[in-house]
């Protein structure tokens, strides 16, 4: 598969690459990209005030939306063909967070989506199922 990888703070450090397609595990979704969306805070990860402590090579960019192509074991909550789009901070899913729970990020402290596939837990994925309906909005 294809993705950008970052090597290094400055964009002149993002490196086109060839991976091969990761599989996910029990509780992990395998995503096939179709767009994804470029924040401000990555050009601070780019240019090292966003984590001066980063972890190279990482995958940059948080935000995405994709397609599942294949579930892990345990995947209770999304199928095949489900359409869905990430969660930034993985681990803090409800309520204040806990325990720095919101520095789990895409992009940042995990691999991101400027990528073909990616993997990801399904506890950090929203998918159509999770929209809450509500009388007078239309799906």
């Amino acid at each position: 598969m294809k993705v950008w990888a970052l090597h290094g703070f400055g964009l002149n450090q993002l490196r086109f690459e060839e991976r091969p397609v990761p599989k996910p595990t029990a509780n992990e979704v395998l995503i096939r990209i179709a767009s994804v969306s470029l924040n401000y805070r990555d050009k601070l990860l780019y240019d090292g005030l966003y984590n001066p402590e980063l972890r190279f090579p990482i995958v940059p960019v948080a935000d995405a939306a994709g397609e599942v192509v294949e579930v892990g074991g345990a995947v209770n909550r999304f199928r095949i063909g489900d359409k869905v789009v990430t969660q930034y901070a993985t681990k803090w899913i409800d309520g204040d967070p806990q325990d720095g729970e919101y520095r789990h990020t895409i992009g940042n402290t995990i691999s991101g989506a400027l990528a073909e596939y990616i993997v990801i837990d399904e506890q950090t994925l929203v998918g159509s199922g999770d929209c809450v309906e509500r009388p007078g909005l239309q799906r």
